[in-house]
């Protein structure tokens, strides 16, 4: 054969095989083989599913030219992705869905298959290297020949409907029996199953059958403690999360030796002692939450420049002392949340360096001093600072900038002087709330260009004054106004109100006003939500 004739050859079987790996991978799937379909068509009518809920089955028929939530390659269906499609009556051992025999992705999440337990019938599938059941109210128990997926990189049976934990669990030792062959595995999600162990036994059980798990998630287990140091051997974990459970145990400081770890969530988990600086300096690590964990004690480092870290909580923590200057040095930072903490000191002016800031919230501390300039934040939608001891003006900050801002709550602090005119006309501010502040000055121009997002405004209990611009009563979004307890003045009539149909809180009582309330119980049905007003001392 003539050589330029065989080299042609060779190139279109070569580009020919280049097409086929591509459209095995896109999805929806191509799957050309009669055979295929047919199996396919013989599941689909073998479930029952809400067609006005399903996006993917619906879609399913014989002259269809892909399928949607199919991943076929050489003409095998090797994933299939059935989430969110509203099934319903259970999956048997005689479904069709077993005879795709070469799956190696399987998702079945966010159904309602509580009619039937988890089939035992996954078993044969001896391909599967990733399967998802979280959410789809499997009844009855888990069957231990799960264990027999040895190629399982990941297993997600997550319970997060309900309350914690689910109502489905195996018999003891579920955690062992379940593990036991999973040598494979990478990802374990059992967030919401009750995995009934005692002590640290289920660190020894993870330790010693899963050497190359990278991410445990296991939130709402009923785990207890210690944290055993067995867990110590699972040297390629990045996330460890294991919230909700009764841990009652202090935090081992071996956690910071996890070269990799990148999530670090342990809310509500009882935990006491002293938290391990340490762990706050992990250089990879990128989230951080120890919130409601009032017996834990400790204060922040001093923060390397090169920190990972992204998200920081801490709320309802006995986490105290004062925010390090080096707080600026998370350059990376997106949210921190200190709420209900023991911090107190000044609000470090190095917090203008978090340009990636998005969530602030230092609410009911004990901070003191001045609120630093924000505006280098662009990304900030909220700024919640209320029940501190912070003083000053809060001119310093160009509100306008801050085009994201969704929430801005400084109430019960001991700030003054006037309120920035720019935070009324802002475009994208929902709640404004300022009360129980020493506020003053007057509210003469503002409103000019009301935000229609405004839902929530509180300037009660300040020093404000002057009459009220008429501007105010096109805020049409309102549905909370509190005025109340300064030394506004003038006139109007109630009428005026009638523009705010939203209105579910009106308080005006307090102030100088004069309000002819004419007629007002007639016009109650101008307020269709209004639940409370109070004119009182008017």
């Amino acid at each position: 054969m003539n050589t330029s004739i065989v080299s042609w050859l060779v190139l279109a079987i070569s580009t020919i095989s280049i097409f086929s790996d591509v459209a095995g991978a896109s999805a929806p799937a191509r799957c050309p083989r009669v055979d295929p379909r047919s199996l396919l068509l013989e599941l689909r009518n073998s479930l029952v599913f809400d067609a006005s809920e399903s996006s993917k089955l619906v879609q399913w028929n014989r002259s269809a030219d892909s399928w949607s939530g199919v991943t076929c390659e050489d003409e095998l269906i090797v994933g299939l992705d059935l989430s969110n499609e509203s099934i319903s009556g259970g999956i048997d051992g005689s479904s069709s869905l077993f005879k795709l025999e070469f799956l190696r992705s399987l998702n079945l999440a966010f159904n309602d298959l509580y009619s039937s337990a988890i089939p035992s019938g996954l078993t044969n599938f001896s391909h599967l290297t990733h399967l998802n059941l979280s959410n789809a109210e499997f009844d009855g128990q888990s069957p231990a020949e799960l264990s027999h997926l040895t190629k399982l990189r990941t297993l997600d049976l997550t319970h997060s409907r309900g309350n914690y934990p689910a109502l489905l669990f195996p018999e003891e030792p579920f955690l062992r029996s379940l593990i036991g062959d999973l040598g494979e595995l990478r990802e374990l999600y059992l967030d919401g199953i009750d995995v009934s162990t005692e002590g640290s036994e289920w660190c020894d059980a993870l330790s010693s059958s899963m050497p190359k798990l990278e991410v445990l998630s296991m939130s709402g287990c009923s785990l207890s403690g210690p944290i055993g140091a067995s867990l110590m051997s699972l040297a390629n974990l990045s996330v460890i999360q294991l919230d909700h459970n009764v841990l009652s145990t202090t935090v081992p400081r071996f956690l910071a030796n996890f070269s990799s770890l990148k999530t670090l969530s342990l809310s509500d988990c009882g935990l006491q002692g002293e938290f391990p600086q340490e762990v706050f300096q992990v250089k990879t690590l990128q989230t951080l939450d120890l919130s409601s964990s009032r017996l834990l004690q400790g204060s922040l480092p001093i923060f390397p420049e090169n920190s990972s870290l992204q998200t920081l909580v801490l709320s309802g923590s006995n986490i105290s002392e004062s925010l390090p200057d080096s707080i600026g040095n998370l350059r990376n930072l997106s949210r921190i949340e200190l709420a209900d903490c023991s911090f107190y000191g000044n609000i470090p002016s190095s917090l203008t360096n978090l340009s990636r800031l998005s969530y602030l919230d230092l609410s009911f501390n004990n901070f003191t001093g001045s609120i630093p300039s924000l505006s280098k934040s662009k990304n900030l939608t909220h700024i919640i600072l209320y029940y501190n001891n912070l003083t000053g003006p809060i001119d310093s900050t160009a509100w306008e900038s801050l085009l994201s801002l969704l929430i801005l709550h400084l109430g019960f602090n001991l700030l003054e002087g006037n309120i920035p005119s720019s935070l009324f006309t802002h475009p994208s501010i929902q709640e404004l709330q300022l009360s129980d502040n020493r506020f003053s000055g007057q509210l003469k121009g503002f409103f000019n260009a009301p935000s229609q997002m405004l839902n929530t405004l509180d300037l009660s209990n300040n020093n404000i004054g002057g009459e009220l611009p008429t501007s105010i009563w096109e805020l049409r979004g309102l549905n909370v106004l509190s005025l109340s307890s300064n030394n506004f003045s003038g006139s109007f009539h109630i009428n005026l109100v009638q523009q705010l149909r939203n209105l579910g809180d009106l308080d005006l009582s307090y102030n100088h006003f004069s309000i002819d309330a004419t007629n007002t119980a007639s016009q109650a049905t101008s307020f269709p939500d209004l639940q409370y007003l109070n004119l009182a001392s008017c």
